[in-house]
């Protein structure tokens, strides 16, 4: 049910993070319209709105993700309640009331504060008040998800989060320029040193025993170096769901906007 249905909100992006706002504005009544890229580079795909691009359709636990390919098609669908995801780069000439960029570009690529009456940046790159109306802080730590009203949020450290004491090594990168050609699937047990897949003569081997929590898009064009991966120490089947920390920063969007809106 689209209770708030005057209050479209655009969500710039849609990876993992930013699909733990869909959901919690999605839940809460808002229609929502997502933008993506022609090839979106989200890793955790299975819980990722950007992956109806590929898919055309899809299904996070209990929303209804839909590919439109235009405006007027975007609209329709969040009015009734689907999730709608339309492939530009901008912003579209669509009267949305919220905006929020859930790129995670780690910086501030276009963002304005005046591209709606409610702009909201997530995590490092935005100032509050000159950038956007709001920042959600992303880190993880005591801070997560709290509404940032003047500042910014804390930086970027350039390192994954340790899961069981895993940092770096649980993330996949790609070993040279080219596409990836992938041996298992998203929610795969896998072992150490197994091959996972390969670009090129190149192969990708797992860092330890786990499960495969994330694998970007054989599409995508991926640059040495890149994430493409993550494995996931842990023998659980978290992949399926929407993480803590995404449904936190969510929260945070949820309170930021509420905080504006006349009820």
């Amino acid at each position: 049910m689209t209770i708030f249905r005057k209050e479209l909100c655009l969500i710039r992006g849609g990876g993992d993070i930013a699909t733990g706002v869909v959901s919690r504005l999605h839940h809460a009544g808002f229609p929502i319209v997502v933008t993506e890229l022609p090839f979106p580079l989200a890793v955790r795909r299975s819980v990722s709105v950007a992956n109806a691009v590929y898919e055309k359709s899809t299904h996070i636990e209990n929303m209804s993700v839909q590919l439109v390919d235009s405006v007027s098609k975007a609209i329709t669908k969040s009015r009734e309640g689907i999730v709608a995801v339309l492939v530009n780069e901008g912003i579209p000439k669509i009267d949305a009331s919220i905006v929020i960029d859930g790129r995670l570009a780690k910086k501030n690529i276009d963002t304005t504060i005046s591209d709606a009456n409610i702009v909201v940046g997530l995590g490092p790159g935005f100032t509050a008040g000159r950038d956007c109306d709001f920042v959600i802080e992303t880190k993880r730590g005591h801070f997560l998800g709290r509404v940032i009203k003047d500042g910014k949020a804390i930086e970027n450290t350039g390192r994954p989060e340790p899961v069981e004491g895993r940092g770096d090594e649980r993330v996949l990168r790609s070993p040279k320029d080219g596409q990836v050609h992938w041996n298992v699937e998203i929610g795969e047990s896998v072992v150490r040193n197994q091959t996972l897949g390969f670009i090129a003569e190149d192969t990708i081997n797992a860092p330890f025993d786990g499960v495969v929590r994330g694998l970007i898009h054989p599409l995508v064009m991926t640059k040495q170096n890149m994430k493409i991966g993550d494995i996931d120490p842990r023998r659980t089947d978290n992949w399926r769901y929407i993480s803590d920390k995404a449904l936190s920063i969510g929260g945070g969007v949820l309170e930021a906007v509420f905080s504006c809106l006349k009820l």
